[in-house]
């Protein structure tokens, strides 16, 4: 089997499978790319999340844009965000179809109850794994802390997080060096 097929097996299999979004699908998208295909170690894993987060557009179809990049250019990049977002668009359009015919049945509605908080733990889940990852220790704990306080509670954009995480990074490795 060619890359350009293994890349688009592996991302239409991540996005079949993962509900939720982009964030749940970060624990079965490193099992995939960095544990069984090494295509990334942990470290470029990290990155490229980091990149994705901080890129504009969908979490999951950056995530797969960018590995497919780096694993066979612009074509890569391509086959893998089509890849992720195929599954999607074929389960809005069959819901689309059917949703009206189904919307009020007592079964799909307790089915339903039942997977939100599934849902729930598939999105905590890899935030546990990026913390350990991302080297929280007993200094800079503090940070995923406040920045969720400032979203959570103050509305603050992630974006103003964001850059002033970049920004409180790079003074810290100015001052550390």
């Amino acid at each position: 089997m060619g890359i350009y097929t293994d890349i688009f097996l592996t991302f239409a299999k991540i996005g079949s499978f993962t509900l939720g979004g982009g964030y749940a699908m970060v624990q079965i998208m490193e099992k995939e790319v960095v544990d069984k295909k090494h295509w990334l170690d942990k470290e470029e894993f990290m990155d490229t999340l980091v990149v994705a987060q901080s890129t504009p557009g969908l979490f999951a179809i950056d995530m797969a844009s960018h590995i497919g990049l780096k694993l066979k250019g612009v074509r890569g990049g391509i086959v893998g965000a089509l890849a992720t977002a195929l599954p999607s668009i074929i389960a809005i359009l069959l819901i689309a179809i059917f949703f009206q015919a189904f919307k009020d049945n007592v079964y799909v509605e307790k089915i339903f109850m039942g997977v939100r908080p599934c849902v729930v733990a598939l999105i905590l889940a890899p935030c546990f794994g990026m913390a350990k990852k991302a080297k929280l220790n007993k200094f800079n704990w503090w940070i995923p802390l406040v920045t969720v306080v400032l979203i959570a509670a103050f509305g603050v954009s992630p974006i103003w997080c964001i850059l002033a995480a970049g920004i409180g990074g790079f003074i810290y490795g100015r001052l550390k060096k």
